[in-house]
């Protein structure tokens, strides 16, 4: 008993900590904000939160780390229904599964992504997802979606450019107050994606 006390004790601890980090992001930005910021927020000590965290960028690092590990088990547990839609040719195109299944665990996550992704941020963390996408998407790994040899443009451009469009889509969503269902997000990004801008514009059939 004493242990699972002590357990729920640290992920409480934790999650004060995070919410913090959230608030003071929206209120004076990231680059501003200081430990000590975090502790009289989070109402702790500091001896507390560096029993945790070595410093902001520690903390900041282990709560992005833990958003990409989770959506890492999200993509291999969606990956044979991914794979399956893929090679599908039905006209009307149903949102994948795993795509929704990010936008859910995205809105779960809404208040940290919001504020991530935002310009008081982290801005390397773009830069980080996006590797990420290109290592899930693309990768030299066995649960890659796409084979680097079957490409028919060089994958560095096209991994730039689905990532740069997926993320805005994904700040969009979140600026705009997750409006949209995750269903719906999930439809409109599944146009997109697999049909195309030109498409989704209405411009080609």
């Amino acid at each position: 008993m004493r242990n699972i006390n002590a357990d729920l004790r640290v992920i409480r601890t934790k999650e004060s900590i995070r919410h913090a980090l959230v608030e003071l992001i929206n209120e004076k930005g990231f680059k501003a904000l200081t430990v000590k910021d975090i502790t009289t927020k989070a109402n702790i000590n500091r001896g507390t939160f560096y029993a945790h965290y070595q410093d902001k960028f520690d903390l900041m690092t282990k709560c992005e780390e833990e958003i990409m590990l989770d959506m890492s088990r999200l993509t291999k547990q969606n990956y044979p229904t991914v794979i399956a839609a893929l090679e599908t040719d039905s006209e009307t195109l149903t949102p994948f599964s795993f795509t929704v299944s990010i936008f859910e665990y995205l809105n779960l996550n809404s208040g940290f992504m919001k504020a991530v992704l935002g310009p008081k941020g982290d801005l390397t963390f773009q830069t980080r997802w996006k590797e990420f996408m290109w290592e899930t998407l693309y990768g030299n790994n066995p649960n890659a979606f796409m084979k680097e040899e079957n490409l028919l443009v060089p994958g560095q451009y096209l991994a730039a450019y689905m990532g740069t469009a997926i993320i805005g889509v994904i700040q969009q969503w979140l600026e705009s107050g997750t409006k949209e269902s995750p269903l719906e997000m999930a439809r409109i990004l599944t146009t997109i994606t697999v049909n195309g801008p030109y498409f989704a514009a209405g411009l080609k059939k």
